[in-house]
């Protein structure tokens, strides 16, 4: 399975549920796409939310900063929300995990934007 992106929109701050593998090819294009377009319709707020990701490989690992820088570039802030262990470890082993603002919970995520 690749990965699924879903859309919505919560007090200004664009969630987006992603679901499957964010993995070299399809996972990671869609990503970066999704990400770029949001960031050209000026919807800078951007909470990921990866509590339904299952794996995730260093292409991944490169959209979410690439997807990060793109995003604070234009003034905003992208977000982590609901990692799972392997994703967790995965930042940590990288150093990136101190890089992202990550959260647990949805409503503390939306509420530190």
């Amino acid at each position: 399975m690749s990965v699924k992106l879903n859309t919505r929109e919560v007090g200004g701050v664009t969630v987006v549920d992603v679901e499957g593998r964010i993995t070299l090819g399809e996972g990671s294009s869609a990503l970066r796409d999704l990400i770029k377009d949001l960031v050209s319709k000026g919807q800078i707020k951007v909470l990921l939310n990866l509590s339904e990701v299952n794996y995730i490989d260093s292409s991944g690992i490169g959209e979410l900063v690439s997807g990060f820088t793109n995003v604070a570039n234009a003034g905003g802030a992208m977000k982590l929300l609901g990692l799972t262990k392997r994703v967790k470890d995965l930042l940590q082993i990288t150093k990136l995990y101190t890089v992202f603002d990550v959260h647990e919970e949805e409503k503390h995520a939306l509420a530190s934007f």
